[in-house]
């Protein structure tokens, strides 16, 4: 049911309420951030002699938020907003609370902890973590998907501002955290991870208030009683049946394969199966071929910019060319881009006098200005799911997106996993170059579907075929 203009906020109520929307939402990614990078660095000072544990924590928390994504993206779609949203808040700031108490006991040893005990302390760390990854989801999702769609109506450039804002919430967040973060742990351990539980409980209150105001100051996200009930189709026949259905995410897949949308959202999935980003598999590496902390520091502060950059150039892309052109504009973007860098790298590696610090050097740089095309093309497919996808889907839809997400974010791990040597970094990055273009051709086989053709042919080729047409 289309909703009415009534429903929106006033002019005058416009801006209060976008704030209010920023506030509670840059208080869920801040806290978020830290926390992420401050378990590695916590879980690194716990086990300083092996990565097994920390692979394992990733692990496991990527795949609670694959196996469970069915579950929460039908709560999402059935359930009530605020407390679908009020319940990850909290299951968020109890979980961080709760891993900040197994870490500080870990780090300290309090009592004299012997190896079993720290084990078993890390198994309910990582249940913890679980957790709060699931309730991380669970609130970006429902705000960015679905409470955005809802506030903004059918006014698609206040949607789109709203979206560049929200993403550099995000961008400015993953940047700023971990260096804060960081900064304290470069002095106490302990001190950092109170530091991240003294956040995470100062801001709890402040981030539930601005969201209920929001709530109340929308009708619109009110959700009547009729569109909470079950529709018959979904009903389970049986108790084992309703548990693979609200468990086991497959039930939702052939809904997402077969939507309209289905093309650009996998192929921003894909994306995520990548080495190509300043993250730790291309950290380590640059680090083996002799970059120092503060050059990487440099590196990844350049990488943030320019991201931060694609906030702005998004937007006014979609203005004058749509959103689908605008992705076609932006992925190919980040495919030139990286093309440059991967070839320049393979180049340089097997020229016998190559040098690998500028090899890696043109590679960071090549990868730093992909990251504009990458995130241009994130906007603006989240731009097309949030106008396609129907109200009473947009949890099943984003949910699912979000486990393809995390699977192929999962099997970037594992490529480094298995090519894990600095000079076998090669492969992890041509399969990530692969996985590049494979969306560019999935998004240009979505964009040829809508349009019939992929570029706009030149005013003098145009006059040539009508000519050549006229004279047969």
């Amino acid at each position: 049911m289309p909703l009415s203009h009534e429903s929106l906020p006033s002019t005058i109520n416009r801006t209060r309420t976008e704030w209010q929307l920023y506030t509670s939402h840059f208080l869920s990614m801040w806290n978020s951030r830290l926390f992420e990078f401050g378990a590695v660095l916590f879980l690194a000072s716990i086990f300083p002699s092996t990565l097994f544990p920390m692979s394992i924590y990733a692990l496991v928390r990527s795949l609670s938020a694959i196996l469970l994504a069915h579950a929460l993206g039908r709560w999402i779609d059935t359930g009530n907003r605020l407390t679908v949203v009020r319940v990850s808040i909290l299951g968020q700031r109890l979980a961080v609370a709760g891993s900040c108490g197994v870490l500080w006991a870990m780090e300290t040893r309090i009592g004299g902890l012997n190896a079993s005990r720290v084990n078993g302390l890390f198994v309910v760390l990582v249940a913890l973590a679980c957790v709060e990854k699931l309730c991380a989801t669970m609130n970006t999702i429902a705000v960015e998907r679905d409470w955005v769609v809802v506030i903004t109506n059918d006014d698609e450039d206040w949607r789109r501002a709203v979206n560049a804002r929200i993403r550099r919430i995000d961008l400015s967040c993953k940047l700023v955290g971990p260096l804060v973060i960081s900064l304290v742990a470069m002095m106490s351990t302990v001190v950092a991870i109170w530091t991240v539980l003294g956040m995470n409980m100062a801001s709890i209150f402040v981030e539930y208030i601005c969201i209920e105001k929001v709530y109340k100051s929308v009708p619109a996200l009110e959700r009547r009683a009729a569109d909470e009930e079950t529709p018959p189709d979904d009903q389970p026949t049986s108790r084992l049946s309703s548990f693979f259905t609200n468990i086991i995410p497959l039930s939702s897949v052939p809904f997402y394969i077969h939507h309209p949308a289905f093309l650009p959202s996998f192929s921003l999935s894909l994306l995520y199966l990548t080495v190509l980003s300043f993250s730790g598999q291309m950290i380590t590496y640059l680090m083996s071929v002799g970059y120092t902390p503060l050059y990487v520091g440099i590196a990844r502060t350049g990488s943030t910019i320019v991201e931060l950059s694609a906030t702005w150039a998004a937007p006014r892309l979609m203005r004058k060319i749509g959103p689908i052109r605008g992705g076609l504009w932006s992925i190919n973007w980040q495919m030139g881009y990286l093309a440059v860098g991967v070839c320049w790298y393979i180049v340089d590696m097997n020229n016998q006098s190559g040098n690998q610090l500028i090899s890696a050097t043109v590679l960071a740089i090549c990868v730093a200005f992909s990251r504009l095309g990458l995130w241009g093309y994130d906007l603006c497919a989240q731009n097309i799911v949030q106008d396609e996808v129907e109200a009473s889907h947009r949890g099943a839809f984003s949910t699912v997106e979000a486990a393809f997400q995390n699977l192929f974010e999962l099997l970037s791990f594992a490529s480094t996993m298995v090519f894990s040597r600095p000079e076998e970094f090669k492969w992890p990055m041509l399969i990530s170059i692969v996985a590049v273009y494979v969306s560019g051709i999935m998004y240009a086989v979505f964009l040829r579907s809508r349009r019939g053709h992929l570029f706009h042919a030149p005013p003098c080729l145009k006059g040539r075929s009508e000519g050549r047409i006229v004279l047969e």
